[in-house]
C-alpha cells in the first residue's frame, strides 16, 4: 500500500496546514500597520476631503514600494478610510472603530470639530490625532498626542486684511460658513480687521456644507454694501458664493480663508476671472519650487487629469513622516513614542516627500513651515509673504 494511504484523516489534514504555513511564511511575515483616517467622503465637503486622503494614500504607495520596515521587522502600510459626513460625533464613532478593531496608532482627521472631540479620549486611548486644521486652539489646548499640520489660519489675517483693504476699501461683509472650523476663523479675522481700521457691515454665516443656493445670504451681505467679502469653506460651495456674488453685481474683493483653494475654486468657475480681487492661500500648482513642481507631476501620474491642491501635499508629508517616526521609534503602536520622533521625522525627510519645506515640529505640537498667500491679479496669481 502506498505510504500516503495509511496517514490518518487527522495527520492528512496537519500535513495540509503545515504546508500552507510554510508557503505562506514570506506573506505572514509581513506585518500590515493602519493609519487611520475620518472625514467627509460625502456631502458638500466630500471633495475636500478626497483631497485629503489622495496624499495620505499617495504617500503609503511610495513607502510600500520601498518594503519599508520597522524594528527589523518588514511591514507593510495601509490607510484605513472611514466617511464622517464632517460631523464631530461621527468622527469620535469612527476613532472608536480604528483603535479597537484596526489598531490604529494614529488617525488623521481634516476638520477642527472632529479634532476636538477625539482631543478629549485620544491620550486615554494610546492615538495620536494627525490633525489638518489651521485652529490655534488645537495645539493650545495641550493635547500630547496631538500634531497640527498646517501653520495657524491667524498669519494669514494681516496680509490678507492690508492687501484687500489697501486694494477695494475697509467696510467688509463677513458670509463664511457656519461650521467650527469657518466660525473659529472668522472670531480671529474680526478683529484683526478692525485693528488695521476697518469696519464690519455684516455678519451672516451661512451653510456651506448643507447649501447649493446662496443667494439669500449674498443679497442680505450686500445690502450694506460691502467693498470686501470675508468667506470660506470648501472650495467648491465657496466658488458658487463667489459667482452669486458678481451675478449680484459685487465689483469688490474677497478674503478667502485658508480651507478653500483659488484653484479649485477657478476650476468650479471656468477660470480666475470671478476672483479678480481674490486673497487667499498660493494652489499648489502655481508654486514655482522645483519640490513641488515635481510633486505636481508625480500627483498627476498617480490620478490622471487631476492636479493636488494644499490638502493632498501637506498630508502627503504627514504621512510620510508618520511612518518615519515609527521608523525612528522602533514602533508601530507607542503612540507617545511615535509622537516624540516627529520632529526628526520631518527634520529627516527628503526634499521630494516634503515639498512644502516643514522645518519640524514645535513644543506644542504645531509644525513649523513658512506658507505664502496668493492674490488674483490681472487673471494671474500674485504671491503675498504671510507670516510663519
Amino acid at each position: 500500500m502506498h505510504a500516503l494511504s495509511r496517514l490518518s484523516r487527522r495527520q492528512l489534514n496537519a500535513l495540509a496546514l503545515a504546508s500552507a504555513t510554510l508557503m505562506a511564511g514570506p506573506a505572514l511575515a509581513q506585518e500590515v500597520v493602519k493609519i487611520g483616517y475620518s472625514g467627509p467622503l460625502s456631502g458638500g465637503a466630500a471633495q475636500y476631503g478626497k483631497n485629503v486622503l489622495d496624499g495620505m494614500q499617495m504617500a503609503v504607495a511610495e513607502i510600500n514600494a520601498a518594503s519599508p520596515e520597522v524594528a527589523g521587522k518588514k511591514v507593510k502600510f495601509e490607510i484605513v478610510a472611514l466617511d464622517d459626513k464632517y460631523n464631530p460625533s461621527e468622527t469620535a464613532i469612527n476613532a472608536q472603530r480604528l483603535v479597537q478593531q484596526h489598531k490604529t496608532a494614529a488617525i488623521l482627521v481634516p476638520h477642527s470639530g472632529g479634532i476636538f472631540a477625539l482631543q478629549t479620549t485620544n491620550e486615554r486611548s494610546n492615538f495620536i490625532v494627525l490633525a489638518y486644521s489651521s485652529v490655534p486652539q488645537i495645539t493650545a489646548k495641550g493635547n500630547k498626542l496631538t500634531l497640527r499640520i498646517p501653520p495657524e489660519y491667524t498669519g494669514y489675517i494681516e496680509p490678507f486684511s492690508k492687501y484687500e483693504i489697501e486694494r477695494f476699501g475697509k467696510k467688509v461683509a463677513m458670509v463664511g460658513a457656519d461650521h467650527d472650523y469657518a466660525k473659529a476663523w472668522a472670531a480671529a479675522f474680526k478683529p484683526g480687521w478692525e485693528k488695521l481700521g476697518g469696519s464690519v457691515v455684516a455678519e451672516n454665516p451661512m451653510s456651506y456644507n448643507r447649501a447649493t443656493d446662496f443667494y439669500s445670504g449674498v443679497s442680505k451681505a450686500l445690502a450694506d454694501k460691502p467693498d470686501v467679502m470675508f468667506i470660506g469653506g470648501a472650495s467648491e460651495p465657496t466658488a458658487l458664493v463667489v459667482k452669486q456674488a458678481r451675478e449680484l453685481g459685487f465689483k469688490g474683493g474677497f478674503i478667502i480663508m485658508d480651507q478653500a483653494k483659488l484653484d479649485e475654486m477657478a476650476r468650479v468657475l471656468g477660470g480666475y476671472a470671478m476672483l479678480e480681487g481674490a486673497m487667499g492661500v498660493m494652489p499648489v500648482i502655481e508654486d514655482a519650487r522645483p519640490e513641488m513642481k515635481a510633486f505636481v507631476e508625480r500627483f498627476g501620474k498617480i490620478y490622471p487629469g487631476r492636479t493636488p491642491g494644499s490638502e493632498a501635499q501637506w498630508n502627503y508629508t504627514t504621512i510620510h513622516a508618520t511612518i518615519k517616526a515609527m521608523q525612528l521609534a522602533g514602533t508601530t503602536s507607542d503612540a507617545a513614542a511615535i509622537q516624540a520622533k516627529l520632529d526628526a521625522a520631518f527634520k529627516s525627510l527628503t526634499p521630494a516627500a516634503n515639498p512644502g519645506e516643514i522645518k519640524g515640529v514645535d513644543e506644542r505640537g504645531g509644525t513649523i513651515t513658512q506658507v505664502r498667500g496668493a492674490a488674483v491679479k490681472d487673471g494671474k496669481i500674485l504671491a503675498i509673504e504671510t507670516a510663519q
